[in-house]
């Protein structure tokens, strides 16, 4: 009996060791698993789904120097929306955001990302290879032209200006003069339904949050235009 308990009593020790470390060790994989969702929704906006400027900026650095030549950059600004707005109600225009972060995402596929900047302002980067980029700008511009549904089954007009910045254009995978020259390609075209591509004149525009630098009449940035 004795000879028993000298046998078994190490083992029950070191039971008592490790079911002692577990709880602390449990406790703090909750932890950890709840920050991480934590994090994770941070980087996600509520209203879209979309990643926030932090999310896509690290998502749209790693596409660009990734890919290269074969990046695309693109930024987008809902029309009047602050009309829709006005006009309508906030819900309306929740709902058109939702709807353009839906057609975004799909658009961009599983070779890009989206990501909304702010207000009704959305960046994209993706990879498409210059003899498709004409072609899925045109695509991308008849999407988001598309009337969007409401809950009540009426149906709400919208627009979206598209200004679109390639690294082999323009000599840089750098994603902030990329953007940079979206944005101004985008101011190019505004209004008109047709994207632009950047040229290297674009890149010479200052350019703060999608809003030109110093521009009679423009918004304050994540401001509905």
């Amino acid at each position: 009996m004795t000879s028993t308990v000298r046998v078994h009593a190490p083992s029950a020790n070191r039971a008592l060791i490790l079911t002692s470390l577990a709880v602390p060790l449990t406790g703090w994989t909750v932890h950890a698993v709840s920050l991480h969702r934590k994090l994770a929704a941070a980087r996600r906006d509520p209203l879209t789904g979309l990643l926030t400027r932090d999310g896509y900026t690290a998502k749209a650095r790693q596409i660009t120097g990734r890919y290269g030549d074969h990046a695309l950059v693109v930024i987008v600004d809902l029309d009047h929306f602050k009309q829709i707005n006005d006009g309508h109600g906030h819900a309306v225009g929740d709902r058109v955001l939702a709807v353009t972060a839906q057609r975004l995402t799909a658009w961009a596929g599983s070779r890009g990302t989206a990501g909304r900047l702010g207000g009704d302002e959305f960046a994209v980067a993706v990879r498409i290879g210059a003899g498709r980029r004409d072609l899925r700008l045109a695509q991308l511009a008849t999407l988001l032209a598309q009337p969007v549904q409401l809950d009540d089954g009426a149906w709400a007009d919208v627009a979206a200006s598209i200004g679109a910045a390639s690294p082999d254009i323009l000599g840089t995978t750098d994603l902030s003069a990329l953007q940079r020259a979206a944005d101004a390609a985008m101011y190019a075209g505004k209004h008109t339904r047709r994207p632009v591509l950047a040229d290297r004149s674009h890149a010479t525009v200052p350019s703060v949050n999608g809003r030109r630098a110093g521009r009679p009449g423009t918004s304050a940035p994540g401001a509905a235009a």
